[in-house]
């Protein structure tokens, strides 16, 4: 959650597109972000030069010494931040509208790209140089304040802050998902370098940047430093759909300033027919759409006949499995709905799931998690497609502590029970003698089975009642005996000061 000095310096920041008359909120987010891609880029592109002096690998800027602007060239150095930041209001405007702007939307090469399709009809909006000046000021002075913050996923609450103030959000179910709750989950699944990984609701790609961090992070070497897998990496591996052409274009730019060149970020209602991918992925890391608008007819019949419904959370899990190859993993957010619903629909889901796949665990969240977007009680689903069974014992987490305060303020706090899931999910072998009343155990399938497929925790926890002795009848009754016995004394004691002080 952003807070703080750095919360007031966004609120001003968005103040200062407001009052200079840009007041669709969706216009100040493009604008914003566009502003802040231009400023990562001059900052990734430093990154990278210095990168490639300390592994001795050539690397060609970006901002080269000539750039062709359509007819023109220009000088490469004039179109980074930190050069052009420092120029007065009127040639800053010119600047940013006649060369940044142009040079960014023509930036990839790909025509077909996912940035270029979605970058190529960016239009600059700010009306005047002295609401650019005022606007580069400001945000120069947020990315200090992100800077002394020294926090990785501070730029992701950036965004999840400011796409907190479209009015629009929680409409069609497009709350933020929590920044440490995607990279817990990533952590969960270890990805691998070889993944085709999907993520059909994707909005901002935040769980593509997330695997993309974890990588570079954690397999450098193997995904950075080996040409079949970097390719695979930068052209193939990434793959995310959504109905929000804005949140594809975040998405896009969000995706290639934390390096990952060509993702395949695409317009595509993914329930209808026009999402033919099938057994293509090998993970998918999602949090779907829990309610909002559903045209019924144009829904793919095949996830239909895997669960005949209209709740859009149902059919997302029907699409994942259909979406998955053979082998094929999956970590989602669902509603506590899905674990217990009694409809023909969420049991012929869980049903699917237990039976014909490999059901792996369940991590229910605390209602808090989402706030201040929405108070919804969530779970973790975490499984294998095999088509052909194979769940022998279902793992149960209880998480009740996240690390932030389950208010809407999401202060931070010291208890967080992610890094106890984290540790436990990666040694299962040693959960298998947890008792029912601890915070996590697993559950053998025929239980479930026998339960109509319920994945509610409450269902299999066991209370643990300590027994309390309470006194006896006789002996409560001469208790209250003696206590009347002393308020009588006692009052009898005041009644007696009183006629004292009376005849005194």
């Amino acid at each position: 959650m952003i807070t703080g000095e750095l919360k007031n310096k966004i609120d001003s920041l968005w103040e200062i597109f407001w009052t200079g008359g840009l007041t669709n909120p969706l216009d100040v987010i493009e604008q914003m972000t566009y502003l802040m891609f231009i400023r990562d880029l001059d900052d990734a592109d430093n990154l990278r030069a210095k990168e490639s002096v300390m592994l001795d690998v050539p690397y060609q800027s970006i901002f080269t010494e000539e750039v062709m602007i359509g007819d023109r060239r220009i000088v490469g150095n004039q179109l980074k931040w930190s050069v052009f930041h420092d120029f007065p209001a009127q040639k800053m405007y010119s600047t940013v509208q006649e060369w940044v702007f142009p040079f960014i939307k023509n930036l990839h090469g790909n025509k077909e790209s996912a940035y270029a399709k979605y970058m190529g009809d960016a239009i600059f909006k700010i009306p005047t140089p002295l609401m650019l000046d005022k606007i580069v000021t400001a945000m120069d002075e947020i990315y200090a304040q992100m800077e002394l913050l020294k926090k990785a996923d501070t730029r992701g609450d950036v965004y999840e802050y400011l796409l907190s103030k479209l009015a629009t959000a929680g409409v069609n179910g497009q709350f933020r998902t929590p920044r440490h709750i995607i990279k817990m989950m990533v952590e969960l699944m270890d990805p691998k370098v070889n993944e085709v990984i999907c993520d059909p609701a994707c909005g901002t790609s935040g769980f593509l940047v997330a695997v993309s961090e974890y990588l570079k992070d954690n397999k450098k070497e193997e995904v950075l430093f080996d040409r079949k897998n970097k390719e695979h990496y930068m052209n193939h591996m990434f793959h995310g759909f959504d109905m929000d052409r804005t949140m594809l274009r975040i998405g896009a730019m969000n995706m290639m300033t934390h390096g990952v060149d060509n993702p395949y970020i695409e317009y595509r209602d993914s329930l209808s027919d026009q999402n033919s991918d099938r057994e293509i992925y090998s993970l998918i890391l999602a949090n779907p759409p829990f309610k909002g608008s559903l045209d019924y007819d144009t829904v793919s019949s095949d996830l239909l006949k895997m669960c005949k419904t209209k709740k859009t959370e149902l059919l997302f899990l029907s699409l994942f499995i259909k979406m998955l190859q053979t082998g094929g993993r999956c970590a989602c957010i669902v509603p506590d709905g899905v674990l217990f619903g009694s409809s023909k629909a969420h049991k012929a889901i869980r049903k699917e799931l237990v039976e014909e796949n490999c059901l792996e665990a369940v991590i229910s969240m605390p209602s808090g998690v989402f706030k201040p977007y929405a108070g919804v009680s969530t779970a973790i689903l975490i499984f294998t497609k095999t088509g052909h069974g194979g769940t022998d014992k279902v793992w149960f987490y209880d998480m009740r502590a996240d690390g932030f305060s389950l208010d809407d303020k999401r202060t931070a706090i010291k208890e967080n029970d992610i890094p106890d899931i984290l540790q436990r999910f990666h040694s299962l072998e040693q959960e298998t003698e947890r008792k029912r009343t601890e915070q996590s155990f697993f559950v053998e399938k025929n239980e479930i089975v026998e339960n109509e497929y319920d994945l509610s925790m409450n269902k299999y926890k066991e209370i643990e009642y300590i027994p309390i002795e309470y006194p006896s009848t006789r002996e409560i009754m001469a208790n209250l005996h003696e206590l009347e016995e002393e308020v009588a004394k006692s009052l009898a004691e005041l009644d007696e000061m009183l006629k004292q002080e009376n005849n005194g």
